[in-house]
């Protein structure tokens, strides 16, 4: 019998598996992914890992294979403006280290840490099962038997569902979601630009939605542009020249000239939130657990936080002989990571529909609270803490820099 079976190969479900791999090593840990093998070699977007995420990445011994593709975040930009004003005055600046020696966040190609995070499966022994996907499961006192799409069967002590989304394996399981349509889509492709960004992001609030340039090697940066889902679909649908000339008038000119070096894709943008995060010998994390809205780009940082939290709790009932796919155990991963995850939610909900939005009134509101903001040393030191994931007191030891 597995001990845990983890359904998703993304960055979520790779790294639990490195995690409670590499602090328990007798455990069974095996890994199911839907997707053919070669399939996240093929993903051109780019992530923010905060400080909090480097440092666990750091302990797990794969940062070290990333760092050479990472692009450090030195500073932060926020402006706020019409898509057609001549000019866009700064807010709000950050310019700070989270640690010594350590920026508050790194931009890190998609393929350059999943490839890592695989090679260190590897190496742990851990099995990754490609193109096989969960059907259902049906939990037992002592397993789950989990059915794959083959007409397979495999028992665990515990099932993570790490699936997305729109995650089958938590419809499976009843859980049941809070869910909401923003009417937007995120642009998300990669630019070249003549001159050097110098690590800096940008994030410019327009009426439709927030557009983000964030800083890759090479004198490239990455892309999230917020539309509403009518005009990012248009947008898509364009030839070159169409979306080039979109591009440059949001993006503006201060690095020279742009050449669109990627693909582009546009994925819509909602909150789902689960109401459980867990079920008898069965857990969430990742995006089938929370989608939030990219504004704070926080998505992927919340997937880790549930896996240093999950891992934790799992290896921690290990070390005490206790049944790590009960119900009492799984309670603490719930109550460490539920109420950060709402909390997350409801801020990125309130900033997206403060921003997205050309309201006079709210407009001068905001900017009148970014500028106070920018003026508050303290206020700001407080902010970007929390944005590394170093804010707060009993985060999981992996966030610390420590091992479990």
């Amino acid at each position: 019998m597995i001990d845990v079976l983890i359904a998703g190969g993304g960055y979520v479900g790779l790294s639990l598996a490195v995690s409670v791999k590499t602090a328990a090593p007798h455990l069974a840990v095996t890994l199911i992914d839907g997707a053919p093998g070669d399939a996240w070699k093929k993903d051109e977007r780019a992530s923010a890992i905060i400080a909090a995420a480097a440092q666990m990445l750091d302990v797990l011994g794969v940062w070290s294979g990333i760092e050479p593709e990472a692009e450090p975040i030195r500073r932060m930009v926020i402006t706020d403006s019409k898509t057609a004003d001549p000019v866009r005055p700064v807010f709000l600046t950050f310019e700070d280290e989270a640690v010594e020696g350590r920026p508050f966040a790194h931009m890190v190609p998609n393929v350059a840490l999943v490839g890592a995070l695989r090679k260190a499966a590897d190496n742990l022994g851990i099995e990754i099962r490609q193109a096989t996907a969960a059907a259902g499961f049906k939990s037992g006192d002592h397993a789950v038997s989990v059915a794959l799409a083959n007409g397979e069967t495999i028992e665990a002590r515990l099932l993570v569902a790490c699936d997305g989304v729109r995650s089958k394996l938590r419809d499976a399981a009843g859980i049941k979601t809070v869910d909401f349509d923003y009417g937007q889509s995120g642009i998300v492709t990669t630019v070249e630009h003549e001159r050097p960004h110098e690590g800096t992001a940008e994030e410019h609030f327009l009426p439709a939605g927030p557009f983000a340039t964030l800083p890759l090697r090479n004198n490239r940066s990455s892309l999230v542009w917020t539309e509403r889902t009518r005009d990012a679909d248009r947008l898509i649908a364009s030839d070159d020249l169409v979306f080039e000339e979109e591009l440059e008038r949001r993006f503006g000119h201060r690095l020279g000239a742009l050449k669109v070096v990627g693909g582009r894709r546009a994925f819509p943008l909602g909150l789902t939130l689960a109401r459980d995060f867990i079920a008898p010998r069965f857990a969430l994390a990742g995006d089938a657990a929370h989608g939030i809205h990219p504004i704070s780009g926080q998505g992927l940082n919340l997937g880790f936080k549930d896996v240093a939290a999950l891992a934790e709790t799992i290896v921690d009932a290990d070390r005490l002989g206790l049944d790590i796919g009960s119900l009492a155990v799984l309670e603490r991963y719930q109550s460490w990571r539920r109420f950060d995850t709402f909390r997350m939610g409801l801020t990125t909900d309130v900033l997206n529909r403060l921003f997205s939005n050309d309201i006079t009134p709210v407009r001068a509101l905001r900017d009148f609270g970014l500028g106070i903001v920018d003026r508050l040393p303290s206020v700001k030191s407080f902010f970007i803490r929390q944005a590394s994931g170093l804010g707060g007191q009993s985060e999981p030891k992996l966030l610390g820099g420590l091992p479990i």
